[in-house]
């Protein structure tokens, strides 16, 4: 295919079903106006592992590596909005609990199994809802989200486009 970038922007997440991307979308509500920049509906998920721009000959090799990964399945409470002053975001995430932060270590050993280049940074499960958000919002309380895992998937991050589920992976112990 002529034109074919050489690179691939990737990362592993949490890809929501549209009536969990529904409930997401009603707490972001919550919040409205906290920025111009509001994420759109169809790219809403929760990163795992951030992978950035991988050689595009790679993307079977990381697709066979995360073959590898066995977790269980597991529950997330997305209870709380936050925000990051460095990215300048605002999000809704919850604590990391003992089968996520398992299944993000697998990620980031078969991706190191690989010698691939990506900037590891701890795990902060969250939901980026806006972007450029300049200082820190006043954030409403809000009615816990319980959103049960059942699988995670390698998305690409093409500009212009929505995201693009790549590969989706049951979990499974």
């Amino acid at each position: 295919m002529s034109g074919e970038s050489s690179t691939r922007r990737l990362f592993f997440a949490c890809w929501p079903d549209s009536a969990m991307r529904e409930e997401i979308i009603k707490r972001r509500q919550l919040i409205s106006g906290t920025s111009r920049r509001q994420v759109p509906d169809h790219n809403l998920h929760l990163t795992l592992l951030f992978l950035g721009n991988q050689p595009a000959d790679r993307l079977a090799d990381i697709c066979s590596a995360a073959d590898s990964i066995r977790n269980a399945e597991f529950s997330w409470h997305l209870d709380r909005f936050g925000w990051f002053p460095g990215a300048r975001v605002a999000w809704l995430g919850g604590v990391a609990n003992k089968p996520s932060r398992s299944l993000v270590r697998g990620l980031v050993s078969s991706m190191r199994s690989l010698d691939l280049r990506f900037d590891e940074r701890a795990f902060v499960p969250h939901i980026t809802l806006f972007r450029q958000v300049a200082r820190q919002p006043e954030f409403a309380a809000l009615p816990p989200l319980i959103w049960p895992i059942e699988s995670f998937s390698l998305i690409e991050s093409i500009p212009a486009r929505p995201y693009q589920v790549l590969r989706t992976w049951p979990l499974k112990l």
